[in-house]
């Protein structure tokens, strides 16, 4: 599988939707699965959802949100 491809594909459709950023930030391996269908073994969806973070435009999301979600999202990975 291309992980490549999976992260251009996502951060594409993501592009200009602050709503799914906003759901990618708070909880990213839902999102990947329901919303895209992707379901890769726990090594390669953080590769994705790391991927897919090193390429988000936040400029469109409030700070604040972007902020208190990403801090969730730390959370999640123990970091």
């Amino acid at each position: 599988m291309d992980i490549q491809k999976i992260i251009g594909d996502v951060v594409a459709k993501l592009a200009g939707n602050p709503d799914l950023i906003k759901s990618f930030l708070s909880n990213p391996v839902q999102l990947l699965e329901k919303t895209f269908g992707i379901d890769l073994p726990d090594e390669q969806i953080n590769q994705v959802i790391e991927g897919v973070k090193g390429q988000l435009d936040l400029s469109n999301i409030d700070l604040k949100d972007a902020v208190g979600l990403v801090g969730k999202l730390k959370g999640l990975f123990g970091k």
